[in-house]
């Protein structure tokens, strides 16, 4: 419980995916995540315990300390488990965060819960919780106070005398964070709660929360069962897509009972799209990740739970050989991360980091599969089977993935070839304006699709019109159809995203009929205005940001819009610019018109010692200039990039490769001439 910020009132870290890959089912400049070579240096605790990742619920994430986080609350979550099926899909702890206890141990030094919240004692709800066929969680710190700043008991110190309180009370699962640890050796404290769990007798799965500030994956896999690898998750794509990147790298030191923790899902939450929460999940899953439901799951959506209650994904996560996924390739934000099942199949992530829709590829072959004929595809979310002669590939939708499972299949040919949808052209777009769109359906199997037709359809008053054949009596394997389209905004369309479908549908050849889409969108954007402008008064096409929103002319401030305070770099102020967080990417439409982009960059003072951060500024898809690592301790870098010509400038703020703890990085006095 610790966001990677340092103003804050807690240490607190920080569409559907229909694919033209319909068979089963592609902004940013990421650098690739190399897999890690190390092995690991222990064995794993040998208590037959969390041999798959841990699956549950935690409150911190929707209630945080309020006081709706009570007695009625972690029943009522039982309760849903229950008659939701999350239960029957794997979900078993429910689990308490900070704010359970007061702010004094007893006359005896014993912890005591908040009666207030906690009528009825721990030991009341975890009876209940038991009752449902589930198990309880509760939470503490390896320091002498907890997280929140009211300054509930920690247990160091006190570790043997509080983990016998935990096992009386029947606690099945300790999350033990890391807050005023005092100095002491992560380590020793670490191992210290270990064996005091360990002597209550009691089968405790023991989650350490040191948010990776000493690399516990190399040294506490016979210490607990998960380690948290990154600070706090925030309910921002930004946030997620930076503590992904963090953790992919681990792979090799996950498995069963030991497990990096990417921290808790924000699935349901309201900061992300449904695509973002899609994508959230099926990244957590192929990378073997406890599932910890981080929202409030009395109003969760239909949505939520269709995206929680996947069971198909979850057999990713839950699989018992335990491989963490591995990437593959991450060219261009083009992610392809493949898991090893113990089937002999693979899991196959196709994740699309960027903004607008991409292609995304591998093969059979380099996801470690064996030569075949054909093989037979499972899209995951679409709940489909195909074939394919080897390719595995999709149109990925912005911020999008297609989860897959492959396997090399004698009976390949009893599923239809896998069909898939592309389509290149501009997604921005005047209005009044008319851009070309070329779309492709090709066929990925073994088997020709017959009856083949494509169809483009936008929003109302919008003009689509197909100015090539939208139709094939069939389609041979390897072959594609192509046809080209005009697609035209109204006079007067108000700015923002608007949302398009590609559709095709075939017949197998046994006459099965597919049909499947595509979901896409297009931006009605405005000309940038003649001259000079701040960017801090234009508006962007989009904004992702590592803790989270972006600020106009403030600091990156806390998690709400709006919270920021002045820029300050190096004790000089500025009245104007960007507060942003790493990693950190904001977009404008420059439409060809602009020359120059200019600000004055560093860390904000606010940060005091902490906080290493770079800049970039992209013009399309060139890096148009960078700064290298800049810290706290710096004046501001002047930076000025040459955007001659470009359609969309891109501010990236990456994390100076340490992590982004503390990274509020300030875009000040940024300038745009056109």
């Amino acid at each position: 419980m610790r966001h990677l910020h340092t103003r804050t009132t807690r240490r607190r870290a920080v569409g559907a995916l229909a694919a033209g890959l319909l068979c089963a089912a592609g902004l940013g400049a990421p650098s690739a995540a190399a897999p890690a070579s190390a092995a690991p240096v222990a064995p794993a605790v040998d208590d037959g315990l969390a041999l798959t990742p841990p699956m549950g619920f935690n409150n911190w994430n929707s209630t945080h300390c309020r006081a709706e986080f009570n007695e009625s609350m972690v029943k009522g979550i039982a309760d849903i488990f229950v008659a939701k099926g999350l239960k029957d899909a794997g979900y078993q702890y429910v689990n308490l965060d900070d704010c359970w206890a007061l702010p004094s141990r007893d006359a005896n030094g014993k912890l005591v819960p908040d009666p207030v919240r906690f009528p009825g004692g721990i030991k009341a709800v975890a009876d209940y919780v038991h009752a449902k066929g589930l198990k309880l969680g509760i939470y503490t710190s390896a320091g002498t106070k907890t997280c929140n700043t009211a300054g509930f008991p920690g247990s160091l110190g006190h570790e043997y005398s509080d983990a016998r309180q935990f096992a009386d009370w029947g606690v099945d699962y300790l999350k033990y964070d890391n807050c005023n640890n005092q100095g002491a050796d992560a380590r020793l404290r670490y191992t210290t709660m270990r064996d005091a769990l360990k002597a209550t007798g009691r089968p405790i799965v023991y989650s350490i929360c040191e948010w990776g500030e000493n690399k516990p994956w190399e040294w506490a896999a016979d210490v607990g069962h998960l380690w948290r690898t990154t600070g706090d998750i925030s309910d921002n794509w930004g946030s997620m897509l930076s503590i992904l990147k963090r953790n992919l790298p681990l792979a090799p030191y996950a498995g069963p009972g030991r497990w990096n923790d990417p921290d808790m899902l924000e699935v349901g939450n309201g900061g992300m799209t449904q695509t973002e929460y899609r994508s959230h999940f099926s990244m957590w899953a192929i990378m073997a990740a406890p599932l910890l439901i981080g929202s409030d799951l009395r109003s969760a959506s239909e949505e939520t739970f269709e995206i929680l209650g996947n069971r198909e994904v979850i057999a990713v996560d839950q699989d018992p050989l335990g491989k963490q996924g591995a990437v593959i390739s991450s060219e261009g934000g083009r992610w392809v991360v493949a898991k090893e099942m113990r089937d002999g199949s693979r899991a196959v992530a196709l994740f699309n980091e960027s903004g607008t829709a991409q292609r995304i590829a591998t093969t059979a072959d380099a996801v470690g599969l064996a030569d075949a004929d054909a093989y037979t595809l499972r899209d995951l979310w679409q709940h489909r089977g195909y074939h394919t002669a080897g390719t595995i590939s999709a149109t990925v939708p912005a911020h999008g993935t297609v989860l897959l499972r492959v396997s090399a299949d004698p009976r390949w040919a009893h599923h239809p070839p896998a069909v898939e949808l592309g389509l290149d052209g501009d997604s921005l777009v005047e209005a009044g304006g008319t851009v070309a769109w070329t779309s492709t359906v090709t066929d990925l199997g073994r088997t020709a699709a017959r009856r083949v037709s494509v169809a483009l359809t936008g929003p109302a008053g919008w003009t689509v019109k197909a100015t090539s054949p939208t139709a094939s009596p069939t389609l041979p394997p390897g072959r594609s159809l192509r046809t080209t389209w005009t697609v035209t905004a109204p006079q007067g369309t108000p700015t923002g995203p608007y949302d398009l479908t590609l559709r095709t549908s075939y017949r197998s050849p046994s006459g099965v009929r597919v049909d499947n889409a595509l979901p896409l969108t297009a931006t009605v954007v405005t000309p940038p205005p003649a001259g000079t402008s701040g960017l801090g008064d234009l508006a962007w096409l989009s904004a992702g940001n590592g803790w989270g929103p972006a600020e106009r002319n403030t600091s990156n401030g806390e998690s709400e819009a709006g919270d920021g305070n002045p820029i300050t770099i190096g004790g000089v102020g500025y009245g104007t610019g960007l507060g942003v967080h790493a990693e950190s990417a904001v977009e404008y439409y420059a439409g060809g018109a602009c020359e120059t982009v200019t600000a004055d960059v560093g860390v904000d003072d606010e940060t005091g010692a902490n906080g290493t951060v770079a800049f970039e500024i992209w013009a399309d898809g060139t890096r148009a200039a960078a700064t290298g690592v800049l810290t706290n301790a710096m004046p501001a870098h002047p930076l000025t990039a040459d955007v001659t010509g470009a359609r969309v400038v891109r501010l990236v703020v990456t994390d100076g490769g340490d992590g982004i703890d503390s990274d509020h990085a300030d875009w000040a006095a940024a300038r745009m001439s056109c």
